[in-house]
């Protein structure tokens, strides 16, 4: 029976069940069926296919990491072959291929741990020293040759030279400040106990704790002290156990910094010590690898006046950090003028989920103006991200963008966000994201999937028309009388201004007509003419209905942003001609009903079109209507438990829904997405519901 060396708890072997997945292996067997399914290894690359690309794990075994599992296209990655990768081994076949999927942590740091797969078990790493000379290895132990006080304390006086454990658990030479003959026993012996002073309150210890007279530094200054001695304070950001010290990743309104606790080989420092703790670390500051790190001599959990302390300097310093700069609008847009506050509020909730290191979620309308919308936050996020946090995956690990194909947020949605939320809590300690709707989650169609966020205090902020409250979201902006895109590309400049250039064109690509002068020169001036600005709009409308549930981030930016205009222009002139054909099959099967001078026109949308092709029903019914209103200024889309509403006029749909409730009183009805004018209903009262929309809509137009 053993120790895992994440959390300390009794278990066979070196790893519990529940942190498995924190810790990446070393594979050193000879055969695949030696691989453990589920569990991350360190590989290198070894070629490139069509398909995908072959990882070597070990000197003997080869997998496939298929195109399907990677985080961007095959041609976009910078690989090179013999780079150190890792990946996590999905299958193993009987014939000894191996299937391997894409881990998103690129770094051994990244882990909380490392262990050596052999076919005679796991071992702990007999060396610190990473594959990859750019990465910092997690996981090693001190070399033999350590003095083992040194070990001990994290450094030694005692002997000619002190060997240091950096962060990787190797150890490192340095000349001492004062040799042993320089002093006397007593000074040696009173050393000693200070050194290995035990803390009965941290778990059992052997590490002094720290001097509560000693100068706080702040972490932003350490770059300065290498070879202090100094006091840290702040929150700890993560613990990850190394086959030699202990990891506590200390954040303080300033930034971030590895502090290194040896207890023993592989052995947690200070168990009672998790994620979220209020410390006061002190220690020697070292350079390991070009890396700032603190030599841990001492640790203490703060509580009361000295918690309330750090936590209210690192509050107020993340507030100021967060707060965005007063930014000018893109353009003259009244809608966007009145709504400035609410859009500096949403702007500043994005600004700090980044600084908290919580990840950002954008659900988004599968639709041409929600895919705009959605890619411009995304593109203001992005810069923030990267300069959060050095790791090169991290924008795929704390932004990601999330189609919602029914246009609304809906119980089935919510329920796969918190699963996903609270399983990366539980194996990775992740924070709970921060969730940003655009184009959806304006209607009480979303209530209950929003409802079920707020039970876990995951932060919501919506975009989009419709009237939820202050209950349902933390931010809430209207896009009444405008586009989501338009809102959203005011928000994105306001969380990062430097991205300007990159949005002027987006608000014109998102409207269908009538086009507001000022978005249609500001993108004019940007390059983007009408013809053009059309063009993106048909090419991201087409590519939006495709796996709607796919973000396609690189697809969507080689439209958008990356001056693909021969690709929009190919995919626009396909949307064309789908979308003519589809038109022309449904004025054929129009309905014209007038009641009492009023026209409405009626098409069958489960009879007659393409549920499952392009063009979705909803933007067919929009392109029917507008090239039909001046006949009917009312089109009525019904299919099989759905009633699409399109109208020339202002249209209470609240109203017309209650109407058709009362005409059809055991259909269920109720509004479906917000801006789509959609009513839903029971299929077996289909027929009920038809006629009392009919009657309805012509009263009320």
């Amino acid at each position: 029976m053993g120790s895992c060396i994440i959390c300390g708890t009794s278990t066979d072997g070196y790893i519990c069940e529940s942190h498995e997945e924190d810790v990446v292996f070393e594979f050193e067997g000879s055969h695949a069926n030696q691989l453990t399914p589920g569990r991350f290894y360190r590989g290198s690359v070894d070629g490139f296919a069509d398909f995908g690309v072959f990882i070597d794990i070990g000197d003997s075994v080869t997998g496939l990491l298929h195109r399907s599992e990677l985080d961007s296209r095959l041609e976009s990655l910078d690989w090179d072959s013999g780079d150190t990768v890792y990946v996590q081994v999905t299958d193993v076949h009987d014939n000894g291929n191996v299937d391997l999927t894409w881990s998103i942590r690129q770094a051994d740091r990244e882990f909380r741990g490392s262990l050596v797969d052999t076919p005679e078990g796991d071992e702990l790493p007999d060396d610190a020293e990473a594959p990859d000379p750019n990465e910092r290895a997690v996981a090693g132990r001190p070399a033999a040759d350590a003095d083992e006080s040194a070990v001990t304390t994290g450094r030694s006086e005692t002997s000619e030279s002190s060997a240091t454990v950096d962060i990787d658990g190797a150890s490192t030479e340095s000349e001492p400040e004062t040799s042993v003959e320089s002093k006397s026993d007593t000074d040696v012996e009173a050393e000693t106990d200070t050194s290995t002073a035990s803390t009965a309150d941290d778990g059992g210890a052997t590490l002094a704790e720290p001097d509560e007279e000693r100068e706080r530094v702040a972490i932003d200054e350490l770059e300065s002290r290498v070879g202090d001695e100094v006091r840290v304070e702040g929150a700890v950001a993560s613990v990850r156990q190394t086959g030699g010290p202990t990891v506590f990743t200390l954040h303080d309104e300033s930034g971030t910094v590895d502090c290194a606790a040896f207890e023993e080989a592989g052995v947690r420092a200070y168990p009672d010590v998790e994620q979220g703790a209020v410390v006061a670390i002190e220690g020697r500051v070292e350079r390991h690898r070009e890396e700032i790190q603190v030599e841990a001599s001492g640790l203490a959990v703060l509580d009361d006046e000295e918690r309330e302390a750090v936590e209210d300097r690192m509050e107020e310093a993340l507030a100021e950090q967060a707060q965005p700069e007063a930014v000018e609008p893109l353009a003259d847009d009244e809608a966007v003028d009145d709504r400035l506050d609410e859009i500096r509020d949403l702007a500043g909730l994005i600004r700090r989920a980044v600084l908290d290191s919580r990840p950002v979620i954008v659900r988004h309308d599968a639709s041409a103006d929600g895919y705009v919308a959605a890619s411009a936050i995304e593109r203001a996020t992005l810069p923030l991200v990267r300069d959060e946090h050095a790791q090169r995956d991290a924008e795929y690990h704390y932004f990601d963008r999330r189609p919602l194909g029914e246009g609304v947020y809906d119980m089935n949605s919510a329920t796969r966000d918190v699963t996903k939320m609270l399983d990366a809590n539980e194996r990775h300690d992740e924070k709970f994201p921060l969730f940003v709707f655009c184009g959806v989650g304006g209607t009480g169609a979303s209530k209950d999937g929003l409802e079920l966020l707020s039970v876990y205090d995951a932060d919501r902020a919506v975009i989009a028309d419709g009237s939820i409250n202050g209950e349902t979201a933390e931010a809430f902006v209207d896009t009444a009388g405008t586009t989501a895109s338009a809102i959203a590309a005011t928000v994105a400049v306001h969380v990062d201004r430097d991205a300007r250039d990159d949005l002027e064109h987006l608000p014109a690509v998102s409207f269908w007509e009538d086009t507001p002068a000022a978005y249609a020169e500001l993108a004019s001036e940007a390059g983007y003419d009408a013809d053009r600005a059309r063009d993106l709009r048909q090419s991201v409308a087409l590519v939006a209905n495709y796996q709607a549930y796919e973000d396609k981030r690189e697809l969507v930016a080689d439209l958008l942003f990356d001056g693909r205009e021969s690709l929009a222009a190919r995919l626009a002139t396909q949307f064309r001609e789908k979308l003519d054909t589809a038109l022309e099959t449904a004025r054929t099967h129009l309905e014209q009903h007038e009641i009492d001078g009023t026209a409405v026109n009626v098409l069958d949308t489960d009879a007659f079109t393409h549920r499952y092709d392009f063009p979705p029903t909803g933007l067919l019914c929009d392109e029917l209507h507008r090239r039909t209103r001046d006949d009917a200024p009312v089109l009525l889309g019904i299919g099989e438990d759905e009633l699409l509403v399109r109208h020339v006029d202002a249209l209470d749909l609240d109203a017309v829904a209650t109407d058709v409730a009362d005409g059809a009183p055991d259909a269920d009805v109720s509004i479906g997405a917000a801006g789509d004018d959609r009513l839903t209903f029971l299929v077996g009262e289909r027929e009920a519901v038809r006629e009392a929309a009919i009657e309805a809509i012509a009263e009320r137009s």
